[in-house]
């Protein structure tokens, strides 16, 4: 065997391993914790219920915000108050957000120019007065418990800083929806199962997330310059001590890009913030004290190389079939070999996450046709956005503050 046999062991195998590492992870979740839990719980709340503040940020929200603030002022939680910012929207969103106010008198809404996500969030956190701060965005349609179901976990103990919930695509009527719909289940829901076992979350779902309030202050808040600021929040309440943990009976909807290029801009901005996140926090999650990073950052580590080794296995079969054509016999049976390897696995991935999900979500079986094809978009995508994004983290300047923009549901940030 050659060094290029070797390199396509490593890439073939890699995503096999990992999906393997999820499913795993996803059970233990599943079998130790999630199972035991009532679905739906019926929650009963008195006066002593700890006081949540709901941010919701806006950013040319007007075609969905009435509907988010409906439903959010429908939720089974007594003693809450929402703060909507509008950040310096350039459709009719401060006008809809004033209609609003005259329908719900206790909705406050706070404007500024545009500065970004972050910058709206730590202006909401400003205004608050809640012990607990949930955080949304203005396309999110919450489940009516997801609040309460979050609070729970505060209350369960002091070490926990924040809790990530469980989106649901809304958006199913294209191709593109649908197999968002098996990737949020089979993969990103598992993968935050099998963190959550494994020691770190990665991040939280900005989309739905809920925070203790001192330990969000402790941290000076949200970082205006980081492309995903929940990505960097989740890190660095984490370095501090604290627990960020996964609630999947907190659901919330929400629209997701529904064209290829609003979803490659959409990953190639996650992937960017995952970057920027890792090259900004890596000196300190080294320390023996912040071992639990550990296999986290060695996950992301393999990964990035497991992307541009996929880049150099192509890179050289296809200079080498320009230049002198011949037949790679080893690295073609291994490309059958694990390509075999990975559909099996992939068809275990999807049973096991489509079963634990259909608990919340009845209709997800609608798209398994679609679903079942998304993991080799997944790792192509992935290799794609990571090889574009990862020397753009490293050459972006710290400072520069990141706005944010909403078409096709897929935000697109501009950098001042």
């Amino acid at each position: 065997m050659n060094i290029l046999d070797h390199l396509a062991i490593f890439t073939l195998g890699y995503p096999s391993l990992m999906a393997t590492i999820w499913i795993c992870g996803g059970i233990y979740f599943y079998v130790h914790w999630e199972r035991k839990q009532a679905w739906p719980a019926t929650f009963v709340w008195d006066e002593s219920a700890p006081k949540v503040t709901v941010l919701l940020p806006c950013y040319n929200e007007e075609a969905n915000v009435n509907e988010t603030v409906h439903h959010l002022f429908k939720q089974n939680y007594p003693n809450m108050e929402v703060i909507a910012i509008n950040d310096g929207s350039k459709d009719n969103t401060a006008e809809r957000l004033a209609a609003l106010v005259q329908q719900y008198p206790t909705l406050k809404v706070l404007n500024q120019t545009n500065q970004g996500k972050a910058s709206a969030m730590n202006h909401g956190l400003s205004h608050a007065t809640g012990e607990i701060i949930v955080g949304i965005d203005g396309d999110a349609i919450l489940d009516y418990d997801a609040i309460g179901y979050m609070v729970n976990h505060f209350l369960s103990s002091p070490k926990v800083s924040g809790v990530t919930g469980n989106p649901r695509v809304r958006t199913r009527s294209t191709a593109i929806g649908k197999i968002q719909t098996g990737e949020f289940s089979a993969i990103i829901g598992l993968i935050k199962r099998a963190q959550r076992i494994y020691g770190m979350v990665f991040t939280i779902s900005g989309v739905i997330c809920a925070f203790r309030r001192q330990a969000l202050e402790e941290i000076g808040g949200w970082s205006t310059d980081m492309i995903t600021e929940d990505i960097d929040v989740s890190w660095r309440l984490q370095l501090k001590g604290g627990q960020v943990r996964y609630e999947p009976r907190a659901m919330c909807w929400v629209l997701m890009p529904e064209t290829l290029r609003g979803l490659f801009k959409q990953r190639l901005r996650w992937a960017q913030g995952g970057g920027e996140v890792f090259l900004r926090y890596f000196t300190q999650t080294i320390r023996w004290k912040n071992r639990r990073f550990w296999l986290l950052m060695l996950e992301y580590i393999i990964s990035v190389v497991w992307c541009y080794s996929v880049v150099t296995l192509l890179a050289v079969w296809l200079i080498s079939q320009l230049t002198m054509p011949m037949a790679w016999p080893i690295t073609g049976k291994l490309l059958s070999y694990f390509g075999s390897i990975l559909i099996a696995i992939s068809f275990i991935q999807f049973t096991v996450s489509f079963y634990i999900d259909s608990r919340y979500d009845k209709e997800i079986y609608r798209c398994v046709y679609w679903s079942i094809w998304y993991p080799f978009a997944y790792w192509i995508l992935n290799m794609a956005t990571v090889v574009i994004a990862f020397p753009k983290a490293m050459l972006r300047q710290k400072g520069r503050l990141a706005t944010w923009t909403s078409p096709d549901r897929g935000e697109q940030f501009n950098e001042q």
